[in-house]
C-alpha cells in the first residue's frame, strides 16, 4: 500500500465467509488519498510526471509510474469542468473582468490571455465565476458567448461590470444584461495614458489627471479634464482621445460615495487572484 509516508505492508484479515469489509483501506485499493493530494500539489508547482515519479522514489522509496501520476492529475481536470459549470447566484453587485497572460503549450509555447471573472456577492464575499482562455483577438462574439454562459448558469442580473476596455465587451454586456452599468478600470486608464507620454512627464500627468477621477461629480470631472487638455492636449493629443473615447464608461463610478468608488474604480481585486495564478505556471508552460 502506497501512503504519504512511503510503501506500507498491510495484512488483510481473511474470514471463511469472505464478509470482511475494510473501513480505512478498501479492497484492492493500492494507495491512500494523501498520495493523490501530494501528486496534485507537486504538479501544481510545475513538476512533470517524470519529475514527480523521481521525487516519490527518492524521498519515499515508492515506485509510481508516469501513467499513474497522469491518472491522478486528470481527476483535477474533471473537478475543474464541474467547477466551471457550477450554478451561480442570480444577482451580483459587481463583477470584475480582467486578463492575465500566461504561457500555454499547444504544439508550441505561446503567450495567451486567460480572462478572469471575479464577482462580489450580495454577502460581500469574493467568488471567481470562471476562467476562459483567449487567443488575443477577442471581440463582441467571444464576449457574448462568455456572458451568455454566465447567464445560463443562473446570473440573471449584475449591477456593474468593471473591465479594462476589452473590445466588444461593453456591447455584449448591454445585450445580455441591458440594465448593467459598465465601468472602465481607472487604474488601467491611467496606465494606458502613460503609453502615449514621455517617461519624464509621467508624474506630472498623473498629478494632472488625479483631480479628474477624484472629482465629486461628472460635471466637475469634465471641468478638471478641460484644464488637463489646456495644459497637455497639444503635446499629447492621444491621451485626450483615449479619455474622450472612454468617458462614457469612466464616469459611472463618480455617482457613488468615496468608499464605494475605491472598490469599483479598478480591477485591482483581480490582481491578487492573478498573483496566485502566475507562480503556478512553474518553469514550464501550461497545457491547453
Amino acid at each position: 500500500m502506497l501512503t504519504d509516508v512511503g510503501p506500507v505492508q498491510i495484512d488483510v484479515p481473511r474470514d471463511r465467509d469472505a464478509s470482511f469489509e475494510p473501513k480505512i483501506v478498501a479492497k484492492r485499493q493500492k494507495r491512500l488519498g494523501g498520495v493523490d493530494e501530494m501528486v496534485i500539489s507537486l504538479a501544481a508547482k510545475g513538476l512533470t510526471t517524470g519529475e514527480i515519479s523521481a521525487h516519490l522514489a527518492e524521498v519515499y522509496g515508492a515506485e509510481v509510474s508516469r501513467q499513474t501520476i497522469s491518472t491522478i492529475t486528470d481527476k483535477v481536470v474533471e473537478g475543474m469542468v464541474e467547477w466551471q459549470n457550477r450554478p451561480l447566484d442570480p444577482v451580483y453587485p459587481v463583477i470584475f473582468i480582467d486578463a492575465i497572460h500566461v504561457k500555454i503549450r499547444d504544439g508550441k509555447v505561446a503567450n495567451r490571455p486567460i480572462y478572469v471573472a471575479l464577482a462580489v456577492t450580495c454577502e460581500g464575499r469574493r467568488d471567481i465565476l470562471g476562467l476562459w482562455a483567449g487567443g488575443g483577438g477577442e471581440g463582441a462574439k467571444y464576449w457574448l458567448h462568455v456572458l451568455t454562459e454566465l447567464k445560463n448558469r443562473g446570473v440573471a442580473d449584475v449591477l456593474m461590470v468593471v473591465c479594462d476596455g476589452l473590445t466588444g465587451l461593453p456591447e455584449s454586456i448591454a445585450a445580455v444584461w441591458p440594465a448593467t452599468i459598465t465601468q472602465t478600470c481607472v487604474v488601467h486608464l491611467l496606465r494606458n495614458s502613460f503609453r502615449y507620454a514621455g517617461r519624464q512627464h509621467w508624474d506630472a500627468i498623473a498629478r494632472a489627471l488625479k483631480p479628474v477621477y477624484t472629482a465629486p461629480t461628472e460635471a466637475a470631472a469634465r471641468e478638471r479634464f478641460a484644464e488637463f487638455v489646456e495644459v497637455w492636449g497639444a503635446r499629447y493629443p492621444a491621451i485626450v482621445r483615449l479619455w474622450d473615447n472612454a468617458w462614457a464608461e469612466f464616469v459611472p463610478f463618480l455617482a457613488f460615495d468615496p468608499e464605494i468608488r475605491r472598490v469599483i474604480c479598478s480591477t485591482n481585486a483581480i490582481e491578487s487572484v492573478n498573483a496566485c495564478i502566475r507562480p503556478r505556471e512553474g518553469p514550464r508552460a501550461l497545457p491547453e
